[in-house]
């Protein structure tokens, strides 16, 4: 029985070939009614290329897929994702990708588990980075397979291990946070206070803008990075209230903290420039995010409600599907915030 027109045709090459049998279709028709034919892929026997051009047919794809690369298929999906997340997450994603750059070039529809655990095996990155490799690997085999491109996710087969690593986080101390109210005249140490009173992470606080704050109510809406943590309610302690309110009158950014130039500040810039600056100008050693583990800490010590700790710091959920704080939501996380001295 003939193929109907169109389906394409086997056919063997010439020669001495170590996969002779060549799968060849139909990618559309010229102005004269003639077949525009495109070769989709060789084998090494007669059978096999009839079950290729078969399964082609039951499920056909785009030929310019066949042929497209990793780096290829992170930056269509980049393109889309990078839109919904703030900076620190685009940051995280670019330098995963950046840990695999011995499969940039490789053809999306040939990668596989060995290529994919390979990169977690030699790259040396610590298991929070590895995590963030997986993630990426996740999202790119979704997004071909969405596209048609991949049939089998192989990045569900890549193994991270456990995490053995000591952390390194440590809260600033009651002495520490007293040198920082003692010198909060300095450039940027009341951002460091504002980090540790609010539990935002650099890069959250520098997505602040001057719309996000409610100086009556006394509440900064952000966040970002995860499900619970995107525009979650922080109440305004009344520690760190004048530095957010004289920050807001000397502003002529849309940012709470801006650069020189009134626009965003980058957080390669507020790290070097500013923490690590004031880290060493004070005696201190710690990382930026040992603000925001201080805020934890602080809120657990003065016995905070649970709840409203995980709500605060953005690890869970909030009460309610659509994430609408009512007044009482509200005012639960403000007698948390309270707590902390």
């Amino acid at each position: 029985m003939r193929n109907p027109n169109g389906y394409g045709s086997v056919h063997k090459l010439s020669g001495k070939r170590r996969k002779p049998y060549a799968v060849q279709i139909t990618t559309g028709w010229d102005e004269e009614g003639r077949q525009i034919r495109k070769y989709l892929s060789y084998h090494t026997s007669k059978s096999e290329a009839m079950r290729a051009l078969a399964k082609y047919n039951d499920n056909p794809y785009d030929l310019d897929n066949v042929s497209v690369t990793f780096a290829e298929i992170y930056n269509k999906w980049s393109e889309i994702k990078f839109k919904e997340i703030g900076n620190s997450g685009v940051w995280g994603y670019q330098a995963a990708f950046q840990t695999c750059k011995s499969i940039h070039n490789i053809k999306f529809q040939d990668i596989r588990t060995n290529h994919l655990q390979g990169i977690i095996q030699t790259c040396g990155k610590k298991h929070q980075s590895l995590k963030k490799i997986k993630v990426l690997f996740n999202q790119l085999f979704e997004y071909a397979m969405k596209h048609d491109i991949v049939m089998k996710d192989y990045s569900d087969f890549v193994d991270v291990g456990k995490n053995k690593e000591v952390s390194t986080r440590k809260p600033f101390t009651v002495e520490e946070i007293q040198i920082l109210w003692d010198n909060s005249h300095l450039p940027y140490v009341d951002t460091i206070l504002i980090m540790i009173y609010t539990g935002f992470r650099i890069g959250e606080l520098l997505d602040i803008k001057l719309g996000d704050i409610d100086l009556i109510n006394r509440t900064i809406t952000g966040g970002s990075k995860t499900e619970a943590g995107k525009n979650r309610i922080v109440p305004i302690h009344d520690k760190i209230f004048d530095f957010i309110k004289n920050r807001m009158e000397d502003n002529k950014s849309e940012y709470l903290i801006c650069n020189s130039r009134n626009g965003r500040l980058a957080y390669p810039s507020y790290k070097t420039l500013h923490f690590y600056d004031i880290m060493r100008k004070l005696s201190m050693k710690h990382k930026p995010h040992d603000c925001r583990h201080t805020f934890a800490t602080l809120l657990n010590n003065a016995e905070a409600n649970s709840t409203s700790i995980k709500n605060l710091i953005g690890h869970s959920s909030f009460l309610t599907t659509e994430k609408i704080y009512s007044h009482k939501d509200v005012e639960e996380l403000r007698k948390a915030i309270k707590l902390i001295d």
